[in-house]
């Protein structure tokens, strides 16, 4: 029995000793893990306080930062519009109220949003006011409220204001051209900026002889609510000193004395609450098997560092380059403009934005569908990124527009040939899934140089020249200039009022007369769009048209017109009366069911209507083009094709398109009595016309040796101002009635004459 006794006891004395191992081990393990578990709990509880802490002040600065921009850009536009030379004659010289208030006032309002907008004379008197509410008055204390931007401005102050924050601080015992400052301004906190008018304005004898432009914008909720959607910051409002938010986060703007002149508050992000809620889960995990774990852990924290990396990698990319064909988009394209400019200010080589916008691409997509219009771009991105150098940078902002930054020569020669060569790239036909398509392109060119502000200037710059090049055909590139910001202010003061006269119905319609091949009978009218505005007169359609064009008041113009010749018309039996069609009128999906309604609504014949179209409008839109005018020659509409040899000329559409008639541009008709080929070319139309059994129309007719010619060549029908400028109805009225008074003599008889 003692042996087993023994072992028994053996047994149970080396069982108590691994008891006393074990415990004495996972005592020193359980204490490390109460210690880690206390330490990571202590690290996370901090590091999610200092989170907290990180987000409240990046969101302090970057309010602060985005109330020192907006000051700065209320200087950029004073600059811009007290620096001109027009404003020195204006504002300096000899006072125009009118001046003032449309190129000051309203420019400052429309493109700044400015509440208060003041110009102030010599003595500081108010020589003019205007408010964003309409009808406000200039109060009495004005001039106390710009006191302290004024004594800045002119040199009166040895110290800064009280209650005064300069947003770009300087010497105050040095007068300054322009200042701006944040302050209360009548009871409302204000960003207040004043400059100098004229270029004469001279800082060093305080400007005491220079007129002051100033602007006040409040900082009010609207403001504050901008601010707040771009830097994605929750309730940005301003607070009284006594109050004191107990969650909110505040800021004080003070001046260069501690005094407040505001204090802001918003509900601060706070990103430690997320570091603390993923802490939980860890310690259970921890308290289970903290060996276990610890590896876990460190494997799951190399896999997760690699995977966040590899993440970021990629949704940055996605960030910043587009979806469909791997360019960079807008945001990376406007950093990447951003480091241009600084390179270039710092010495870099001149450099260039290049804002492209391809013509017809929408006709693509509504034709051929989204998918080969997605197909398209990927074409035009690989010949963009053939003919640009390492060094440059292509980029896709949206939808059918590209952009490139390129280093390159300042002159006119240069950049144009740049945008010859990226023209020939784009406008080369394509081939896309057995669809053969053509497209044009715009380019709005603009240089980056020492002087360049930021990018949005030079994307502000490049887009006004890529207006004028829309405005003046497309197709082409323009550079732009320091004329092309009042040119766009002009086009729109005109957009409007065409629109106010498209609306009042006080444009008129005229009609050129159409004539037989001997210039004695009238065979039809051409409808032509004319506007007298009341203050300017007159205005040429080629310079109202292409604004309709490109605002889309063309529509409702081309119907009016139609509407107006076909009521017109009804007193002319037997004459045909042309009517042209712009091509986004043409492109409309209900453009058939005008026509039938307005031929409906007028009981006009519709075998007398003919509709001019040019070549440009069937341009990608083969198949709905055909079809719509299948559909109108059914009921009896006639087509013309108009300027015939100025465009592409192409023989699949007289072949494919059911045109009754040709007309031969003006340009052709000029240059048969001097240049041989266009005389060729004229017999080869009328020839070619003939031929596939259309006639044959000649524009712009003006001589008697052209009218001979035509005559002899084989022309079915003349039109020009040999045999009529345009009239008004009651004149081709009077001109059916009596036609012998309209006749003109035989082209024999009057060169014969004139020899």
């Amino acid at each position: 029995m003692l042996p087993s006794a023994q072992m028994k006891t053996d047994a149970e004395t080396n069982r108590s000793r691994w008891d006393h191992a074990r415990v004495r081990l996972l005592i020193p393990i359980g204490i490390m893990v109460v210690i880690a578990i206390i330490c990571i709990a202590v690290g996370v509880l901090s590091s999610a306080q200092r989170a907290n802490r990180i987000s409240a002040d990046s969101e302090e600065q970057a309010i602060l930062r985005s109330l020192d921009e907006n000051a700065e850009r209320a200087l950029r536009h004073l600059e811009s519009v007290a620096s001109m030379p027009q404003a020195t004659a204006k504002i300096r010289d000899s006072y125009d109220a009118a001046w003032v208030d449309r190129r000051v006032g309203q420019w400052l309002e429309t493109f700044y949003n400015a509440d208060i907008v003041a110009v102030l004379g010599i003595g500081d008197q108010t020589e003019y006011f205007r408010s964003r509410i309409a009808g406000e008055r200039a109060p009495a204390d004005l001039a106390a409220g710009l006191a302290p931007t004024i004594d800045i401005l002119r040199g009166r102050l040895s110290e800064q204001p009280r209650r005064t924050v300069l947003v770009s601080p300087h010497d105050l015992s040095k007068p300054t051209k322009a200042v701006a400052v944040i302050q209360n301004f009548l009871g409302q906190t204000a960003i207040v900026a004043a400059v100098a008018v004229g270029e004469r304005a001279n800082p060093a004898n305080g400007n005491a002889r220079a007129p002051i432009v100033a602007l006040v914008k409040y900082i009010n909720d609207r403001l504050l609510t901008k601010i707040a959607d771009r830097l994605q910051v929750e309730g940005l409002h301003l607070i009284d000193a006594a109050t004191s938010p107990s969650d909110d986060q505040t800021v004080t703007i003070a001046d260069a004395e501690g005094q407040p002149v505001a204090r802001l508050a918003w509900r601060p992000k706070r990103p430690g609450g997320a570091v603390i809620v993923s802490f939980v889960p860890f310690v259970a995990v921890a308290l289970a098997a903290f060996a276990l774990l610890t590896l876990t852990i460190m494997r799951h924290m190399r896999l997760t560092a690699a995977a966040i990396g590899a993440g970021e990698r990629q949704l940055r990319h996605l960030a910043l380059h587009d979806p469909v064909c791997g360019l960079p988009n807008r945001i990376y394209f406007s950093e990447r403009l951003e480091r241009a400019i600084a390179e270039v200010r710092n010495g870099g080589q001149t450099a260039a934005v290049f804002y492209i916008d391809l013509d017809h691409f929408k006709d693509v997509n509504d034709t051929l569908g989204h998918h080969i219009g997605d197909e398209l771009i990927l074409n035009v991105t690989r010949r963009l990124t053939q003919i640009i150098r390492d060094d440059d940078l292509v980029a896709r902002l949206g939808g059918d527009e590209f952009a490139i930054i390129m280093t390159c020569a300042s002159d006119n020669y240069s950049l144009q040939a740049v945008a010859e060569r990226i023209l020939t790239a784009i406008c080369a036909p394509y081939v896309v899934s057995g669809h053969g398509i053509n497209i044009g392109a715009s380019i709005g060119i603009a240089v980056i140089d020492s002087c360049t502000q930021d990018a949005g200037d030079i994307l502000r710059y490049a887009d006004m020249a890529l207006y004028r090049a829309k405005n003046e055909g497309r197709n082409r590139a323009c550079i732009y200039d320091a004329a092309m910001d009042a040119d766009l202010s002009n086009r729109k003061l005109l957009e409007d009022a065409l629109r106010q006269a498209i609306k009042n119905r006080e444009l008129h319609v005229v009609y050129q007369p159409i004539v037989n091949p001997s210039g004695k009978r009238l065979v039809g009218v051409e409808a032509l769009a004319r506007w007298i505005h009341p203050v300017q007169g007159e205005i040429p359609p080629a310079r109202f048209i292409p604004i309709a064009e490109h605002s889309g008041l063309i529509v409702e113009l081309g119907e009016f017109i139609l509407r107006r010749a076909c009521l017109d018309g009804r007193n002319w039996p037997g004459l045909a009366v042309s009517v042209n069609v712009s091509p986004l009128q043409f492109r409309r999906p209900d453009f058939v069911e005008a026509i039938e309604r307005i031929l409906g609504e007028t009981a006009f014949e519709p075998n007398r209507l003919e509709l001019e179209l040019t070549e440009s409008t069937l341009l990608g839109n083969l198949e709905s083009a055909e079809l719509s005018m299948l559909r109108l020659k059914g009921v009896g509409v006639c087509f013309a094709l108009d300027d015939f040899g100025t465009g592409y000329s192409s023989l699949l559409y007289l072949r494919r398109f059911p045109f009754d008639k040709l007309k031969i541009d003006s340009s052709f008709v000029r240059s048969i009595e001097k240049a041989p080929d266009a005389a060729a070319i004229v017999h080869a139309v009328v020839s070619l016309g003939r031929g596939l059994g259309m006639k044959v129309t000649a524009e712009g007719v003006e001589t008697a040796d052209q009218h001979l010619f035509l005559r002899a060549a084989g022309v079915h029908s003349m039109q020009g101002y040999r045999f009529g400028r345009p009239m008004t109805a009651a004149e081709i009225d009077d001109r059916l009635a009596a036609p012998e008074a309209y006749g003109v003599a035989s082209p024999e008889q009057e060169i014969a004459v004139a020899s």
